[in-house]
């Protein structure tokens, strides 16, 4: 896809305004919402695989001098998994957001362009009649 710049004026003043190139899409931010959805989903089952392969090596004995130490590795790395899944949830909820306020801002925008291309049209046609030039 390509996509062509221009000065948001350049836009206004060709073809009535509201019909440019400057457009919005919701797309990479939902695709990257849907993404975090994703990861948080798949973080999901993590604490209890991390449990099952800590009551190995607790059986196992891997080196470690006490289970107390191995109860902290487990500890830490199920707050650390933990908090990612937050963090990809919230994530997924403000990238959402970001295309849902972009989404209705265009349309705003879009809806002022017009309103100042129906006032200008009816303003030229008003000077024209009276042989005024802009």
């Amino acid at each position: 896809m390509t996509t062509v710049r221009q000065p948001v004026g350049q836009v206004a003043a060709g073809a009535g305004g509201g019909g440019g190139v400057l457009k919005h899409s919701g797309g990479p931010w939902l695709r990257a919402a849907d993404g975090a959805d994703g990861m948080y989903t798949h973080l999901g089952p993590v604490k209890a695989e991390l449990e099952t392969a800590h009551e190995g090596l607790l059986a196992a004995n891997c080196g470690l001098t006490a289970p107390a130490e191995l109860a902290a590795v487990r500890d830490s790395w199920t707050r650390r998994f933990e908090a990612a899944r937050t963090e990809c949830q919230e994530l997924a909820g403000k990238l959402r957001a970001v295309a849902r306020t972009q989404g209705e801002t265009e349309e705003a925008v879009k809806s002022a362009f017009a309103r100042m291309s129906v006032a200008d049209g009816a303003g030229r046609t008003e000077r024209a009649e009276r042989g005024v030039a802009r």
